[in-house]
């Protein structure tokens, strides 16, 4: 019994340090990916990334492309898990979907991995995207949630009818992510710093507003 005891405290510190590896072998993948995609992306430089053996990858993850899959799920997963922190269905609709549009800015304005990653999987044809049941079941909720949104607010007479929510939802993350995935050239062409922070703050405000007025009735 006491020996059973004992061990107990090393299984859970041994549990902790795997979860740790994973997590930083995760965040090393997104970061490789992002900036040279599955072909160009070296599981020695994960490794070399996370700080751990390259054989823990394999262990863990399987191969290359396993990882690869794996990472785009985490990342699609976390965007969803931090949108349902919003608790946009306690909002009025007005609040609630300006508070989705910022955040849809804010996560690419911290998040430059996410476009890199976006970047490289729509170059080929979004494969990983499209076989991956897990993606899809993210992006489900935020669709209805969306609906349910539209819906309360031509119930209050704040929005306007024939709304399509999936329409909605690219009109929004086009506008943002445009913005931060051609920024360099942008600013090149007319003259202007965009990664400066009160050309940032401002372009988000121009995207909120920009938003909310073609909802409203």
């Amino acid at each position: 019994m006491t020996a059973r005891r004992a061990a107990a405290p090393a299984s859970a510190a041994d549990e902790a340090a795997q979860s740790a590896a994973r997590d930083a072998i995760l965040q090393a993948a997104r970061a490789e990916f992002a900036a040279k995609g599955l072909a160009g992306a070296r599981v020695n430089e994960i490794a070399a990334r996370a700080g751990v053996n390259k054989q823990l990858i394999y262990y863990y993850y399987g191969n290359k492309e396993d990882l690869y899959r794996k990472a785009l799920e985490v990342v699609y997963a976390e965007i969803r898990t931090l949108e349902r922190g919003l608790n946009l269905g306690g909002m009025a609709p007005e609040a609630a979907m300006e508070a989705l549009i910022g955040f849809s800015f804010d996560y690419l304005a911290r998040h430059p991995d996410f476009i890199g990653l976006l970047n490289h999987e729509n170059a080929h044809g979004a494969r990983h995207v499209r076989e991956s049941g897990a993606i899809r079941d993210t992006n489900s909720p935020l669709i209805d949630l969306i609906a349910r949104t539209l819906r309360r607010g031509i119930a209050a007479r704040v929005f306007r009818r024939g709304i399509d929510p999936v329409e909605l939802y690219v009109s929004v993350a086009g506008m943002s992510y445009f913005f931060f995935s051609n920024r360099a050239t942008l600013s090149s062409i007319f003259g202007r710093d965009l990664a400066d922070e009160a050309a940032i703050a401002s372009y988000r405000r121009h995207v909120v507003g920009f938003a909310m007025a073609g909802l409203r009735p």
